[in-house]
């Protein structure tokens, strides 16, 4: 595969996962989670990703095998020297917008998480004052009378 059509997929895949890192924020900032929804845009990600790692493997190989350095002055000087320097700069581009994208995703799942935490511990807080007795009647309240016969 040439470099300039490899860069192209991950392009391609990158933009696939910036439109599932949407679709996560969305869901995210629904009043009601839909567990599902999320658990189908966890399994796409992982997927996307598994493949734009394979796939920065082989863009590695080429660029050595083609003779260019590591790192990323041997990668920009191999999409020079291919004529597709553009689709590098917008697959760097693309990696930063997913990065923040990612970073913004895990914070507010942060936040839904421990608002979720508070709403339990409020929820606990509320059951330990119960006026319920374990076998689920309720004890005599003081001042009342008893009308139970």
């Amino acid at each position: 595969m040439s470099l300039s059509r490899l860069l192209s997929s991950q392009l391609q895949r990158l933009e696939d996962l910036v439109a599932l890192l949407s679709d996560e924020q969305e869901q995210l900032t629904k009043g009601s989670i839909d567990g599902d929804a999320l658990t189908a845009i966890a399994s796409k990600k992982q997927a996307l990703l598994e493949e734009l790692e394979r796939m920065e493997v082989l863009r590695r190989g080429v660029q050595a095998k083609l003779g260019y350095p590591e790192g990323a002055p041997g990668a920009k000087q191999a999409a020079t020297d291919a004529d597709c320097l553009s689709t590098w700069e917008s697959l760097l581009e693309k990696s930063e917008r997913v990065s923040r994208m990612n970073a913004l995703t895990g914070q507010m799942l942060s936040l839904r998480m421990k608002h979720n935490q508070e709403m339990l511990d409020y929820i606990r807080q509320i059951a330990e004052k119960t006026l319920y007795k374990p076998n689920g009647r309720n004890s005599a309240q003081p001042g009342r009378i008893n009308a139970s016969a």
